[in-house]
C-alpha cells in the first residue's frame, strides 16, 4: 500500500486533534463536575434529568407557596387573635354594667369605651395581607368586605368563597376567610333558642339564657321551639302567689293542660325564684293528657308583674356590629329606677350569650387555622424531602465520577503525547536524511 507524504502528516495531525479534542473534554467535565454537558452525551438520562429538573422546580415552588401561605395564615390567626380579645374586654365591660352599684353616668362611660371597641373591632375585620389584600373578603381580595350605612348595620361586600394556595400535588389550602360567616352569623342565645323578655313587662324577673338538656328531645318534631311563659300574680293572699303557664305560640295551646291558652290566671305552676321552668311535663300540677319532654329550662330570678312573659324561640344569626351596637344603646339609655335596671339586666343577659356565642367562633375558625399551619408545615417538610431526592436522582443521572475522570484524564494525556512524540518521529523519515 502506498502512503503518500500528505495522507501520512494528514493522519497525524487528525488523531492529535482528536486526543486534543477528548483531553479538553474531559477537563471541561471536571471543571463542571458534570458527565453530561449536551445532550448528546448521552440522550436517554439528559431527557430524564429534565423531567426531574422540571420536577423539582415545581416541588420548590409548593415550598414557596408554603411559605406564602404560612404568613397569610398567621396574620388570619393574629387579626382574629386580637378581635377575641376585643370581645373579651366586650364582656367585661357588659358585666361591669351589670353592677347596679353604677350609676347612668358610669354607664355612659362604658358606652363611650364600648363605641371605641366597636370601631377597632370594624377595623379588625376589614385587616389586610403583606399584599394589600382583605383577609375576610372571601375571593374579593381587592374589595373591602365591612361598610356601616348606620349606626350598628354594617353591610358585607365579599363573598362566601376563600382564596386557596397550592402547597402540593394535589392539595390546596385557604389562606382567607368568609367574613360574613366570623362576624354576621353568630348564633343568637344559647345557640339553639332565645329567650327575650316581653317588652311590656312592668315587673323584675331576670331571665336566663336557657339550656337545652336533650339536643334529641329539643330537635322532635312535635316540638314547636316557640312559646311564651306568661305569669299571674295573685295578690289576694299575703304574701301573693306568682304562677305561670307555657304557651305553644304555634299551636295557641296551653302545654300545661292542653287546652287554649287561659286569659288570666291562676296557671298550674307556682313560680319559685330561681327553680327551673322545664318545658317537659311534671304531673302534678300539669293535666295535659299528652305529656311532653322538649328538652329545655331556664330559669328567672326577680318578681315578675302580673302578665309579664318572657319568650322563647329558635337562635337565629345574629351581627356581632347589632350586638354591641344594641350593648352600647342600651348603656347611654339606661335607668336606674328598679324598672329600669331589671330592662338592663334582661337585655345584658341576652348580649352576654351573643358575645359568647362570637367569642365560640372565632376560636373555632382559628383552630381551623391552626390546623391548616400545620398542614402547611408538614407539606413543606415532605416537600423538602422530595427536593433531595431530586437532588440524589440528578446527582447520580448527570454528575461526574471524579475519580475514573481523572484517571481517563490521565490516559489521554498519555496518548495525547505519544501521538505527538510519534508524530515527530514519522514526519523525520525523508529519503534527503540519506543524501
Amino acid at each position: 500500500m502506498r502512503v503518500s507524504t500528505v495522507n501520512l502528516f494528514n493522519q497525524g495531525v487528525f488523531n492529535m486533534q482528536n486526543r486534543l479534542a477528548k483531553l479538553a473534554e474531559t477537563q471541561d467535565r471536571i471543571s463542571n463536575g458534570r458527565r453530561i454537558l449536551t445532550p448528546a452525551d448521552d440522550p436517554v438520562n439528559s431527557a430524564r434529568s429534565l423531567e426531574v429538573e422540571q420536577s423539582q422546580a415545581l416541588t420548590k415552588q409548593y415550598i414557596r407557596n408554603g411559605d406564602r401561605a404560612n404568613d397569610g395564615l398567621g396574620q388570619v390567626d393574629t387579626v382574629l387573635g386580637a378581635a377575641t380579645n376585643l370581645l373579651h374586654n366586650v364582656r367585661t365591660l357588659a358585666v361591669a354594667a351589670g353592677n347596679g352599684a353604677y350609676s347612668e353616668k358610669e354607664l355612659k362611660s362604658l358606652a363611650i369605651d364600648l363605641r371605641n371597641q366597636y370601631e377597632e373591632l370594624l377595623g379588625i375585620a376589614n385587616a389586610t395581607d403583606a399584599a394589600g389584600e382583605y383577609l375576610f373578603s372571601g375571593f374579593q381580595g381587592g374589595t373591602k368586605p365591612f361598610s356601616e350605612t348606620a349606626p350598628g348595620v354594617v353591610a358585607y361586600s365579599g363573598d362566601q368563597g376563600q382564596r386557596e394556595i397550592q402547597i402540593g400535588p394535589n392539595r390546596q389550602v385557604p389562606i382567607s376567610e368568609d367574613g360574613s360567616a366570623i362576624f354576621q352569623e353568630i348564633r343568637s342565645g344559647n345557640g339553639t333558642f332565645v329567650v327575650t323578655a316581653g317588652s311590656a313587662n312592668t315587673g323584675f324577673g331576670v331571665m336566663s339564657p336557657g339550656n337545652v338538656t336533650s339536643a334529641t328531645n329539643w330537635a322532635q318534631a312535635a316540638n314547636s321551639q316557640n312559646f311564651r311563659i306568661v305569669f299571674d300574680v295573685n295578690s289576694t293572699v299575703s304574701p301573693p302567689v306568682t304562677t305561670y303557664d307555657v304557651v305553644d305560640t304555634v299551636n295557641n295551646v296551653s302545654m300545661l293542660t292542653g287546652a287554649a291558652p287561659a286569659a288570666a290566671g291562676p296557671y298550674l305552676r307556682t313560680y319559685t325564684e330561681g327553680s327551673a321552668i322545664q318545658l317537659r311535663t311534671i304531673a302534678p300540677p300539669d293535666t295535659n293528657p299528652t305529656a311532653f319532654d322538649f328538652g329545655a329550662e331556664l330559669t328567672i330570678r326577680g318578681t315578675p308583674a302580673d302578665g309579664d312573659t318572657f319568650v322563647i324561640a329558635p337562635s337565629t344569626n345574629v351581627d356581632i356590629f347589632t350586638t354591641m351596637q344594641a350593648l352600647i344603646t342600651d348603656m347611654e339609655r339606661a335607668s336606674r329606677t328598679p324598672l329600669g335596671t331589671t330592662q338592663l339586666s334582661n337585655n345584658l343577659t341576652e348580649a352576654l350569650s351573643n358575645i359568647d356565642n362570637a367569642i365560640d367562633r372565632f376560636l373555632t375558625v382559628r383552630a381551623s387555622v391552626g390546623t391548616r399551619m400545620r398542614e402547611v408545615e408538614t407539606s413543606k417538610g415532605v416537600n423538602s424531602d422530595v427536593t433531595l431526592q431530586y437532588d440524589r436522582q440528578l446527582s447520580d443521572l448527570r454528575d461526574l465520577d471524579y475519580s475514573k475522570a481523572i484517571s481517563d484524564l490521565a490516559l489521554q494525556q498519555v496518548t495525547l503525547e505519544a501521538a505527538q512524540k510519534s508524530f515527530m518521529r514519522v514526519q523525520g523519515l525523508s529519503l534527503f536524511e540519506y543524501i
